[in-house]
């Protein structure tokens, strides 16, 4: 019945004009039409000037007829809208629907092409997406042990690839905080214990910019200019403190951080001590102690905004920009605006510091002419 079908099939287009091109796999004149219908690339006028000269024939009746079945068949728009047809076959699955009858050799090569393309090729395409949320989604769960509820507000300002976001420090959770919301490369100090080991698992899998103290700043500031020169990098995320402050004030922001250039993206991180104190004391508790707190306590209750961008206005030195950057998160989290290094709870406080504020309480005595009830002459 199959045959008989087929062959009355046959004589039918044959009896219209229609050739049917058979698709093989060897036979590359057959992928040239990319149809089940060869047909001449001319218009339809050309055609029937072709045919014959003079008026109306009756033979036009069979042209057209043979026209509107090839375009019942397949019709010149429609095919447009579905994948080309190539000319060879490039291993994919997508190719000619047309091809039958492969060699299991050409199957054994097609299988390996699969396995190619979505075991090999795949992963490393897909390698960075799916490393920063794997990022996003360990933050998240470590937030949770500590029963965190973070609060993100004018998200739309959230820092961008090649910027630098600055943020007030209190404790190291700041870092998991902002880490379920984007990801970062962080900028700090590497630590040794339990930190260090975290810092360690960190840069396996992200590029972080961990340094010592000791180490020449000039070396720090290269590190970070070649950072943010890449723009297809994770943002530089950076606490300009240099230590853990107790959330209730901002203190001097170091100018390293603003020396860079480029976009400085404020974020303001404010926590609620009702529920559970974040801040580390790290001269009095080990990080071990520190997350026995947290778990320990009800909440650890956060809001964080994400400020406007800034850049550094012309003419304006890195000290001033800084300065600026440090009073917008301070009015925006509530906090109050201190002018002191935050390192002078590990050091003892420079004479230079002294000798400042000697000058400016001689300053002030001089400019309101007394002390005390007495006069100065």
């Amino acid at each position: 019945m199959n045959v008989l079908s087929f062959f009355l099939l046959r004589v039918f287009y044959s009896f219209f004009g229609i050739d049917i091109v058979h698709s093989t796999l060897w036979k590359e004149d057959s992928f040239i039409h990319a149809g089940i219908i060869q047909r001449e690339e001319t218009s339809m006028e050309e055609e029937i000037a072709g045919r014959h000269q003079g008026c109306f024939n009756l033979a036009d009746v069979m042209y057209f007829s043979k026209r509107g079945c090839e375009a019942v068949a397949e019709d010149e728009v429609t095919r447009r809208f579905s994948s080309e047809e190539l000319v060879s076959w490039n291993l994919l699955s997508r190719t000619n629907a047309n091809l039958h009858h492969v060699s299991w050799q050409l199957s054994v090569v097609w299988v390996t092409g699969i396995l190619i393309r979505y075991c090999l090729l795949m992963p490393f395409r897909v390698k960075c997406w799916l490393s920063n949320q794997v990022q996003m989604i360990c933050a998240r769960l470590g937030v949770r042990c500590v029963s965190g509820l973070i609060r993100f507000h004018n998200r739309e300002n959230r820092p961008q690839e090649g910027g630098i976001c600055v943020a007030n420090h209190t404790s190291p959770l700041d870092v998991l905080i902002l880490a379920t919301d984007g990801c970062y490369s962080l900028v700090g100090q590497a630590h040794g214990g339990f930190l260090g080991l975290i810092q360690k698992s960190c840069m396996q899998t992200s590029r972080h910019v961990l340094f010592d103290r000791s180490e020449m700043k000039d070396r720090h500031l290269v590190r970070k200019k070649e950072h943010i020169a890449d723009k297809a990098k994770l943002p530089i995320l950076i606490f300009p403190e240099g230590t853990c402050i107790n959330n209730t004030s901002v203190m001097m922001f170091k100018k390293g951080s603003f020396e860079v250039g480029g976009t400085i993206h404020p974020v303001a991180i404010k926590y609620d001590p009702r529920f559970g104190d974040a801040f580390w004391n790290s001269t009095k508790y080990s990080m071990m102690t520190y997350i026995f707190n947290l778990m320990t306590s009800w909440a650890i209750v956060c809001n964080v905004w994400y400020l406007p961008p800034m850049v550094k206005e012309e003419e304006e030195d890195a000290v001033h920009f800084a300065n600026r950057v440090k009073a917008v998160i301070a009015a925006r989290g509530g906090m109050s605006v201190l002018p002191w290094d935050g390192g002078l709870k590990r050091k003892k406080v420079k004479e230079s510091f002294k000798e400042e504020q000697q000058k400016k309480y001689c300053q002030i005595v001089i400019e309101n002419g007394s002390v005390g009830n007495g006069n100065v002459y």
